[in-house]
This record gives C-alpha cells, sequence and structure tokens, in this order.
C-alpha cells in the first residue's frame, strides 16, 4: 500500500509542483461582508449571522453567480463593535468592474444589500484568505502576507474567509478583476498590487481571473505567456468550443491569441486542503498548441 505524505496541504503541493492556472474561484460578482469573528469553518453559516439575511444573501449568489465571503481588517481582533458594519459589492464580469460599498446595522439591512445602490469606491480591494478553521495553510501563510499588505495599502486590504484552492495558500485576491494569486511572499505582495494600479498582471503567481470559467483562465494564461501580453484588460474572450474528443480551443482578441488544450487528471494521493481526506487525483489544464501572430503554424 502506498504511504499518504505527511504534512500541510500547500508545502505537499508546493513540493509536487501543482499548477496553479485555471484555479481561481469561480465568480462574476463578489459580495464582501464586514464581520470581525470568529469565523466558523462554513463562515456564512456558522459565524452568527441571521439565518434569514445569510439565506437571502445565499439566493441572490445562486442566481448571480457570485461569491459571498466575510471580510475584516487585517490584524484586528474580534470586540465589540462601535460603528456599522461595511459591505462590498463587486461586478467581476470583463467590461462591467465596478465596486459599490455601504454600511448596515441589523439582518434586515443586509438582507437588502445586493439590492441596496450603495456609493461607487474607485478601488482596488485586496483580500487574503486568513481563515485557519477552514485551513490551516491560510491562517499560517496568510495573516503574515495580510499584514504586509495592509501596512503599504491600508484602505485596501482585508483579511477574507475561504476563497478556495487552499493548496496555493496564501490566496490573495484583486478587485474588481477577480484576478487571484497563489505563493505570493509578504515581501513580493507590494509589487503585485502596484502592477494591478497600473494596468498591468504578471503570470508567475497568478491562478486566474474569477470571472471566466476555470479551463478558459488556464488559456488566458498560456496566451499571456506566449503572447507577453500584460495588461488588465488583455485577451478578450471570443470564443472556447469543443474540438473532436476531450480538445478545447479557446480564442482570444487584443491580442489575437488561440490556444488548444484538454482537461485531464493526473495522480496524487495526498490532501488538497489541511482537513479533508487525500484525493487519488488532481485536475490539470494540458496546454496541446497555441496560434498567434507571429508564432510558428
Amino acid at each position: 500500500m502506498t504511504a499518504i505524505p505527511a504534512g500541510r496541504c500547500a508545502d505537499l503541493a508546493e513540493a509536487a509542483g501543482d499548477p496553479g492556472e485555471g484555479t481561481a474561484p469561480p465568480a462574476e460578482r463578489w459580495l464582501l461582508i464586514e464581520h470581525p469573528g470568529p469565523w466558523g469553518r462554513v463562515a456564512l453559516k456558522e459565524s452568527g449571522l441571521d439565518p434569514g439575511a445569510v439565506a437571502s444573501l445565499t439566493s441572490w449568489a445562486a442566481r448571480v453567480d457570485g461569491r459571498i465571503a466575510l471580510v475584516r481588517r487585517a490584524g484586528r481582533r474580534p470586540g465589540a463593535r462601535d460603528r456599522p458594519s461595511r459591505w462590498f459589492r463587486i461586478d467581476a464580469r470583463p467590461g462591467h468592474e465596478g465596486i459599490r460599498t455601504g454600511e448596515f446595522t441589523d439582518a434586515a439591512e443586509l438582507s437588502r444589500v445586493p439590492d441596496t445602490p450603495g456609493h461607487v469606491m474607485s478601488g482596488p480591494l485586496v483580500l487574503v484568505c486568513v481563515h485557519g478553521r477552514h485551513d490551516t495553510c491560510c491562517a499560517v501563510r496568510g495573516r503574515s502576507l495580510a499584514a504586509a499588505l495592509a501596512e503599504e495599502f491600508p484602505d485596501a486590504t482585508w483579511e477574507c474567509s475561504h476563497l478556495g484552492g487552499c493548496r496555493f495558500a496564501p490566496s490573495m485576491v484583486v478587485l474588481p478583476h477577480g484576478f487571484t494569486f497563489g505563493g505570493v511572499r509578504p515581501d513580493e505582495a507590494g509589487d503585485v498590487v502596484h502592477r494591478y494600479l497600473r494596468g498591468t498582471v504578471g503570470t508567475e503567481f497568478l491562478r486566474g481571473r474569477s470571472s471566466l470559467s476555470q479551463l478558459v483562465q488556464a488559456a488566458q494564461q498560456h496566451a499571456r505567456a506566449a503572447t507577453g501580453a500584460t495588461g488588465i484588460d488583455a485577451l478578450r474572450l471570443v470564443e472556447d468550443v469543443r474540438d473532436s474528443g476531450p480538445a478545447r480551443r479557446v480564442r482570444f482578441a487584443e491580442p489575437d491569441c488561440t490556444v488548444y488544450l484538454r482537461e485531464r487528471h493526473v495522480p496524487a494521493d495526498r490532501r488538497l486542503t489541511c482537513a479533508s481526506e487525500p484525493v487519488s487525483a488532481i485536475r490539470v489544464f494540458e496546454l496541446l498548441g497555441l496560434e498567434y501572430p507571429g508564432s510558428r503554424s
């Protein structure tokens, strides 16, 4: 019988060289709810929020392909609140990016947040997963990253509940575009945010953009690497079609690039989160080919 490797999920993923492309949590819209904690393992349902409000927000998320996260300021410990809590509603769809924000004081106001106009916020927002009750790696690796970012970007940075892809901890999302990064060290994170503020994004830590399907995320990342396109709005999706068999053809514009890839599973025999049972295989997106102006046919 093959021995199951011990250790934390992020350490195991690093040792195995797990590819991060195509692993951003899918979401066209985000809703962030300020909550100082403690957060339960299932943050929205197990953190003391009103059940009626939770049901209303969950219904909204299902309708709009949304994701809800609890947020708090970095390093702040739970305590008595002397002010209203904040909310942020983000549209991460290409061409519709934007952030609106407001406050709530009770369950009734919280329930109405999806339909509340709020105020336009120029952004960005930077989220770092520190959800220790969901995964140890997120807490251990995320808190130092959040603290470093908060020193440089105090208004933009928030600790957040579970994002997904714990084995790529620390996980970081930059909104409104929904770019998700993994494995960023505290001394490197500021550069990632500064690049975003300049309108560019690199691929070194990039896992994908939340508003795209995970296969298209992987295709776009391969297209960025091949064409050298760094603009946050570069490589607009034109089509995603299935060719013969399992192959997929994804075509982008600005600049033009066509990516051929397929989804497959490779052996793993390890945990993908610290709290889960081992899995036998993980999904990857295998690059089959690229076509773009200047490439060899």
